[in-house]
């Protein structure tokens, strides 16, 4: 099997697809971009171009449910292997639309495998999540923790796995790299791209930036009485630029094995919230204003990674710490006090869409 070079990467113009696009752009892959931009906005691909000073390629504007018009995609290109990003994506707003939540993520991701196979393209990076190991617990978790989802898009996300292993194991054509991470933050450091959710957040560093930059007065905590050393929730923090490394790698790496494989991606350290909170304040050299509110349906108390099986296959570990995600993160709301959509988004570029 040979490695791929035309990539459809789904969900592209998202927090970690766009970054994803420019390592792969970066390292010489020809790019195919799907997006309903329910959860990002086409601008990105300007800055994208901009930073990669590359054509994107080809960018579609669709629900990846759509199988008649993700099947035209596939008639127009000759497409290698598929990275797998589109789907909604928060805890707590999964807690309150579960239907949307199961609809779009494991729909989708059924509708993508039933094309993919109609065309004959059998390779894909699935990107799955660590929230589907549920509360189990204290301690770094490898992959054979026992799932336990504690929400929809933690169950959702569980889903998926299964019925790419069922896939796998009866159609034995199908290879399949699925990624758990673990909270992926940050931002590219030039400060074109970064984490820009659409309303008021639903997870911890953009809300936190929003308050240093002033768009919002306080950041909610939500629970201070875990068993933790400060009362807040621990997390497992990524940077998106090693996520995205991550995912370039993965690519390679297809051909090493047939079936469905799963690796997490993370650093390997917890940190609490007001970890983050203390390392954001100095990023942008004052202090975050917060409120401790009670805890969130669906949250586990702490999340950390074993990442010593990817480590093994792949020769791959992060290389940046919560230093460089908050310092990143920073830069680009500093340059992006109003994301995207803000003034100054309209910067030259070679975009292009057939």
């Amino acid at each position: 099997m040979s490695a791929p070079s035309t990539i459809l990467v789904t969900g592209g113009a998202g927090f970690i697809g766009s970054h994803t696009c420019v390592e792969l752009l970066d390292h010489g892959y020809e790019l195919i971009v799907i997006d309903d931009y329910s959860h990002s906005t086409p601008q990105v691909f300007t800055r994208v171009e901009r930073i990669a000073d590359r054509f994107v390629g080809a960018v579609y504007e669709l629900d990846i449910r759509d199988r008649r018009a993700l099947s035209a995609v596939f008639d127009r290109h000759s497409v290698d292997a598929v990275v797998h990003f589109a789907a909604h994506k928060a805890v707590g707003e999964s807690t309150r639309m579960p239907i949307e939540y199961y609809d779009t993520n494991v729909g989708g991701t059924t509708a993508l495998l039933q094309v993919m196979r109609e065309h004959g393209v059998h390779q894909l990076v699935f990107s799955s999540s660590c929230s589907i190991y549920g509360d189990a617990g204290r301690g770094p978790l490898d992959e054979s923790t026992p799932a336990g989802p504690t929400n929809p898009y933690a169950a959702s996300k569980w889903m998926c796995e299964q019925v790419l292993a069922d896939v796998c194991a009866r159609c034995p054509e199908f290879t399949v790299l699925a990624l758990r991470y673990f909270n992926p933050v940050g931002a590219h450091p030039s400060g074109l791209l970064g984490e820009d959710p659409g309303g008021v957040p639903d997870n911890l560093m953009p809300y936190v930036a929003q308050v240093a930059v002033g768009r919002r007065e306080r950041l909610p905590v939500f629970g201070d009485d875990y068993p933790t050393p400060d009362g807040t929730a621990i997390r497992d923090y990524l940077h998106v630029m090693d996520t995205a490394e991550a995912h370039r790698i993965a690519l390679d790496h297809l051909a090493d094995g047939p079936g469905l494989r799963v690796f997490n991606l993370g650093v390997g350290t917890g940190r609490s919230v007001l970890d983050v909170v203390s390392a954001f304040g100095s990023a942008c050299g004052r202090a975050i204003p917060y409120q401790i509110m009670p805890r969130r349906p669906g949250d586990v108390t702490e999340l950390v990674a074993d990442a010593d099986a990817v480590a093994r296959a792949w020769g791959w570990r992060p290389t940046r710490d919560l230093h460089d995600m908050c310092r990143d993160a920073w830069r680009f709301q500093q340059l992006n006090p109003h994301g995207y959509a803000g003034p100054g988004r309209h910067i030259n570029s070679k975009h292009h869409s057939p």
